[in-house]
């Protein structure tokens, strides 16, 4: 530095003026510098509780995940055995089509087969199953006596002989009217309510899989999306490198400041300064505001970089947060899983008791079904006993007609004889001598053994006998009722 020459100095911003520029652009510098460490400590310590709440979020989701296939599992389980259920079910309904159209086929046999009117009574309480009560217990046992047969009461009741045959067969009885019509609609009537029973029953749990399934994908959808942290060290080594370059500038600002300051010292000494030296202190002190403006830019990146860290702890306390919520919603699920498994054993235990039942009740449709052809081959039978039986009365009437005519005969050719020999010698022999000489000869008749009464059949025509033989010749009872259910 030296004192110009007289004359020759210029118009120079005062240098008091300039230290407070750096002063001041110093002061600034500073409280920019100390934000921006302040931010960047509490970044770190933020990167830190991002990486834990996220850590935290992340073992709740796959906790819950796992969880929520375990539920799916269990509605899985749930809806094989209602399908197995369903599909015992469907087997017995089978079962049950084919016992019953068995019975309504063996029935609509019977009520095309006429029964004679020589068979029964004509009182209209007469019935052959008319002694019988209707179903009651579990197997149908006291539908039948098991001493009495279906044609008991046909061969109980007294056969009246017609001498002249009904030939208006429209007013005929058939073999279903002898049957119990009200026990029969009593067996399947109980059948259908108890299929009705059970099929309530197992409403009740339809709806257990898709209201799980619905439970476990609401809970699916309310867990948060994967997180989107941004990445903590990009940032860091961010914010380290921009508080590098700000350090950088608060030292150019410190050097700068006591520069001018040391200026300003050796100005009051009584010094004075080149023009030279008066245009670097000016450039230099001009350059401040475009320090000040890295600093400022630069102190705004490392508190936008603080802020996404903030906005990410948030985000991640939020998830969090929503995992609490979601927790609550998976023990409400177990519980719901716990009571629906326990409901869904018991209606199992339930079918399968009704099952069972019902299945006890196809047993007595076929025992009826088995009885009824039974019934029925026992009737057509009877009606080939009795055109038996009338071959036998014919042969055995005839043989005894035969023996009286024979007998007759013999009789009165006898008679003939014992007179013409009375009348030749009777009058010669004393009175006294042979008195049995004049008896007649003894007149015989034959008749039923003392007790007996003679036999009497009812009518059977021929084409009815000839189509009970049929009947019999296609019917294999052996079989009748031989399936098990």
């Amino acid at each position: 530095m030296a004192s110009p020459p007289p004359g020759q100095r210029t118009e120079q911003p005062h240098l008091v003026s300039l230290v407070l520029q750096s002063k001041k652009a110093l002061q600034h510098g500073q409280q920019l510098c100390s934000k921006a460490n302040s931010l960047s400590n509490a970044s770190a310590q933020c990167c830190v509780d991002v990486l834990a709440l996220d850590a935290k979020v992340k073992w709740i989701t796959e906790a819950v995940l796992e969880q929520l296939k375990l539920a799916a599992n269990v509605a899985k389980s749930i809806e094989h055995k209602r399908a197995q259920l369903d599909k015992q079910v469907k087997a017995w309904d089978v079962v049950r089509s084919r016992r019953t159209e068995a019975l309504d086929s063996i029935l609509e046999s019977l009520g095309t087969q006429l029964v004679p009117p020589g068979f029964h009574q004509t009182s209209s309480g007469s019935s052959l199953f008319g002694s019988q009560h209707s179903l009651d217990g579990n197997n149908g046992s006291a539908f039948f006596h098991a001493q009495q047969s279906p044609s008991a009461t046909v061969r109980d009741n007294p056969f009246t002989h017609h001498g002249k045959k009904n030939v208006d067969r429209t007013k005929w009885k058939t073999l279903r009217d002898f049957v119990d019509e009200g026990a029969i609609e009593n067996v399947l009537d109980t059948l259908e309510s108890d299929r009705t029973k059970l099929d309530d029953i197992m409403a009740s749990t339809y709806d257990y899989p898709e209201t799980l399934s619905a439970a476990i994908s609401s809970i699916r959808e309310s867990l948060p999306s994967s997180s989107d942290v941004p990445s903590i060290e990009n940032i860091l080594n961010a914010q380290q490198t921009t508080s590098e370059l700000m350090a950088r500038h608060l030292s150019s600002l410190t050097f700068h400041y006591e520069q001018m300051a040391d200026a300003l010292k050796v100005s009051e000494a009584g010094e004075t300064f080149s023009e030279e030296d008066l245009q670097d202190m000016n450039r230099d002190t001009e350059e401040l505001p475009s320090i000040m403006a890295e600093l400022e830019g630069q102190a705004v990146s490392i508190e936008d970089a603080h802020q996404q860290l903030v906005t990410a702890k948030a985000a991640a306390q939020e998830r969090l947060t929503t995992h609490s919520m979601t927790l609550g919603d998976l023990d409400e699920l177990g519980e719901i899983m716990s009571d629906m498994l326990q409901k869904q054993h018991d209606i199992e235990d339930r079918c399968r008791e009704l099952l069972d039942g019902l299945q006890q009740r196809l047993l007595v449709v076929e025992d009826l079904h088995h009885r009824f052809i039974l019934y029925q081959a026992s009737f057509n039978k009877l009606l080939v006993e009795i055109g038996r039986r009338r071959q036998y009365r014919e042969a055995a009437e005839k043989i005894v007609d035969g023996m009286i005519s024979q007998l007759r005969a013999m009789t009165e050719e006898e008679r003939q004889v014992r007179e013409d020999f009375n009348t030749e010698h009777g009058q010669h022999i004393p009175e006294d001598i042979c008195l049995c000489i004049e008896n007649p000869p003894t007149r015989w008749e034959v008749v039923p053994r003392e007790g007996d009464v003679r036999e009497t059949l009812p009518e059977v025509d021929n084409d009815i006998l000839a189509k009970a033989k049929d009947k019999l010749a296609g019917v294999d009872i052996s079989s009748a009722g031989a399936e098990s259910v």
